[in-house]
């Protein structure tokens, strides 16, 4: 365990290679959220109009593309091969309501290419407390082992932080002159770092990457960023930038323009009625006045190079086309399920990143409760594939019949049936079948009974009821 001094050291270099981070992570946040910066070609001097056109020609293709990805990936249970109930470890994953909560570490995993859930005991001795975290807020430092970090860093407020390791959580305050004070330490006896990383890709050069120019040396933070929205950085510029000059295009030409040659607005008030129409006025030649009009702009190669660069967004991303344009028309569910057979081959990745990060967490609550979790314990994640309803229930009911598989088997591939519905399936199962048990028991005895003259039903002495 680190004294306090060792702590405030060990913290405030995490900080300072945390602030270099950042730096990048804050620019992903700013093109997830569409508030990237304008578009550099437009000089300073410009028209406030044109400036404005700036602000809302954003056309935000990064957000779709995590959309797409988070509304996928949905864990329902946690399960070993040969149970057919979640283990115990499952209720703290309710109790914290992960449910709900996994999708911002998802998201926060394809943006940045990497977010963080920390575990660790309830103070009260409930059940443990599960975190999502993101990381712009945390930093890890790994050593051999890539599956438990050293050290995590994390900001849990505005001027507090905590320091994890594989002892204890150290807790600081931040003075004014950013030093760190130390606060407290709580050991938490799980013999890791109670952190787990969630990979939106497992690339083995990411610690050992090339620089961003030849000939420079790389360092720690000149490596190319991960996830899902740096790559499309530079073509969402192309969209914006297209999109601005479509604005731009239709707000001074995309109609016909009158021009007056040899005369000009005197008032105020033709002024105003002139720029409204957008009248052009030249004041040359007034002895001899002469009027026309511009034809306006074909805006067609501005909505087709748009267009073009949402297509390139959707090949890189591995997205459907048809979420980018909105073009769907007339498509059958067979049609619709080939459209997205690339994207799903993209979740399916994801699933197995995330699912291993998933069974690291319910391992250290098992830690902390004292249950074993099975090495061949794995989440189940919901189906959310593009397919007709009827189409999948037909299916299963081939196998059921033609492969002799037990129905309950695969109830949990119903489309939207979430582990709870199943349960509940099972338990009225249960309960029907048990019923008909003793339906069909009093009918045989009925049986057995009227052949023999008696009523048929047994008393518990084994004695014949009176008839």
């Amino acid at each position: 365990m680190l004294k306090p001094t060792e702590a405030v050291e060990q913290a405030t270099q995490l900080k300072n290679f945390h602030s270099k981070e950042r730096e990048q992570l804050d620019t992903v946040r700013r093109y997830w959220k569409g508030r990237q910066k304008l578009p550099g070609v437009i000089p300073s001097t410009a028209p406030n109009q044109v400036k404005e056109m700036a602000k809302i020609a954003r056309v935000n293709v990064c957000q779709i593309v995590i959309d797409t990805l988070a509304q996928s990936a949905f864990v329902d249970g946690f399960r070993t091969k040969a149970a057919a109930q979640d283990i115990e470890v499952w209720r703290a994953w309710q109790a914290n309501r992960m449910d709900a909560r996994q999708v911002g570490i998802h998201r926060a995993a394809f943006a940045y290419g990497a977010s963080y859930a920390v575990v660790l005991p309830a103070a009260d001795g409930a059940l443990p407390v599960i975190r999502g975290v993101s990381p712009r807020r945390m930093l890890c430092m790994y050593g051999e082992s890539r599956d438990w970090p050293v050290w995590a860093l994390e900001r849990t407020g505005g001027r507090s932080f905590r320091l994890y390791d594989d002892e204890a959580v150290y807790f600081f305050g931040v003075s004014k002159t950013e030093d760190f004070k130390h606060i407290e330490t709580r050991e938490h006896e799980m013999g890791v770092t109670p952190v787990v990383r969630f990979l939106d890709e497992d690339d083995l050069d990411a610690d050992d990457d090339v620089a961003a120019e030849p000939g420079r040396t790389p360092g720690r933070f000149d490596v190319p960023l991960m996830g899902q929205v740096a790559p499309l950085m530079s073509v969402q510029d192309q969209i914006d930038l297209t999109t601005f000059g479509l604005l731009v295009a239709q707000w001074y030409s995309a109609f016909r323009q009158r021009y007056a040659i040899g005369w000009t607005a005197e008032s105020e008030a033709e002024k105003k009625k002139a720029g409204a129409s957008q009248f052009w006025t030249f004041d040359q030649n007034p002895e001899d006045m002469k009027l026309g009009e511009f034809s306006e702009t074909n805006l067609e190669g501005y909505i087709k190079s748009r267009e073009a660069s949402l297509r390139h967004a959707a090949t890189l991303s591995q997205t459907p086309v048809h979420e980018l344009i909105g073009e769907l028309v007339n498509m059958s569910a067979e049609a619709l399920a080939a459209a997205e057979a690339g994207r799903d081959r993209k979740v399916d990745e994801r699933k197995t990143l995330l699912g291993e990060s998933h069974e690291q967490v319910l391992w250290l609550v098992g830690q902390i409760m004292g249950v074993e979790v099975p090495d061949d314990a794995q989440v189940v994640w919901r189906d959310t594939s593009a397919r007709s309803f009827a189409a999948t229930v037909d299916a299963l009911g081939k196998l059921v019949q033609m492969l002799g598989i037990p129905p309950q088997e695969l109830w949990e591939r119903v489309p939207g049936a979430t582990q709870q519905d199943v349960e509940r399936w099972k338990a009225a199962a249960a309960q029907g079948d048990s019923f008909k048990v003793l339906s069909d028991m009093l009918e045989k005895q009925a049986s057995d009974g009227g052949a023999s003259g008696g009523s048929g039903l047994v008393l518990p002495d084994g004695s014949p009821a009176a008839s």
